[in-house]
């Protein structure tokens, strides 16, 4: 990689090539190390996206502050999570946490892009206790209303019907969200998590997505249908949110171990064990 730096015109330049616009709405995942050198850093890659689409949504995280091991005794078939030791150790977690609420911050690895767009005075959040999505612009409201603390995964479904946009800046499949969605509605990666939700109050969170190791093997199947440049040193794409949920389902269907990697006691291992159950009718 050459130490270039990136401009905003250059930005905006190279997400016009990919075929966006103001009536754009994309879910945007990007790594702003990926660009090399950005001028004005995080701000000029979220002004650029800004000013090329008409909505951008992006996934949010809170759970390093608010989240909390399983109660003792709570034991959920293939949850793949931790329990506290005893009653006292749990109390303490809870105690220690941060409530959910407005205003946290972004989880750190979640990157400098996301919290950036965080952090702007417009964007709207949504109120789940680990994972609020953040979204800005015209359908934003409508895609923020989609999720609930059951419902993680509900402005990926909103932006299904819109029929948007997945873009990667600088990131592979495995940071794709919407893969997530495929694999919930065939009965896997639905896992229980848990969350202080105010002072002394914790909550059971259901239908948290899992592991995303293995994404990039879908890459190939999405080829066909995948818009691509370069933005200075980043790789940019834009996919298609219906043609990702498409062949995610595709490959699952055909193989309940598809995308996970091999490892038992991984998330991946509890996500394979939930499908093989739905197969076998349980």
């Amino acid at each position: 990689m050459t130490d270039r730096v990136t401009g905003e015109d250059e930005l905006v330049a190279g997400l016009e090539r990919l075929g966006l616009g103001a009536e754009s709405i994309v879910f945007l995942h990007a790594s702003l190390r990926s660009f090399g050198r950005v001028d004005g850093g995080a701000q000029t890659v979220i002004t650029a996206v800004r000013q090329v689409c008409g909505t951008v949504l992006m996934f949010g995280a809170v759970g390093e502050r608010t989240g909390v091991p399983a109660p003792p005794g709570l034991v959920r078939p293939n949850n793949s999570f931790y329990q506290a030791d005893s009653w006292a150790a749990f109390d303490a977690a809870v105690a220690a946490a941060t409530p959910a609420g407005p205003g946290l911050p972004t989880d750190g690895w979640l990157g400098a892009v996301a919290a950036a767009f965080a952090d702007q005075p417009d964007v709207i959040s949504g109120d789940h206790p680990l994972y609020p999505f953040r979204a800005a612009g015209d359908h934003a409201e409508e895609l923020i209303k989609g999720q609930r603390p059951d419902r993680m995964l509900g402005p990926v479904e909103v932006l299904d019907r819109l029929d948007g946009d997945v873009l990667l800046l600088g990131v592979g499949h495995h940071a794709n969200t919407t893969i997530h969605l495929a694999e919930q509605r065939l009965g896997r990666s639905l896992f229980y998590r848990y969350a202080v939700v105010a002072p002394g109050v914790w909550a059971e969170v259901p239908n948290v997505s899992g592991e995303s190791h293995n994404f990039d093997d879908l890459e190939p199947r999405l080829a066909p249908v995948t818009a691509e440049t370069m933005i200075g040193n980043c790789r940019a794409r834009r996919i298609p949110a219906r043609a990702v949920l498409a062949s995610a389902t595709s490959v699952i269907m055909n193989d309940p171990a598809a995308l996970l990697c091999p490892d038992p006691d991984c998330r991946c291992g509890g996500a394979l064990r939930q499908r093989l159950a739905v197969l076998a009718g349980e």
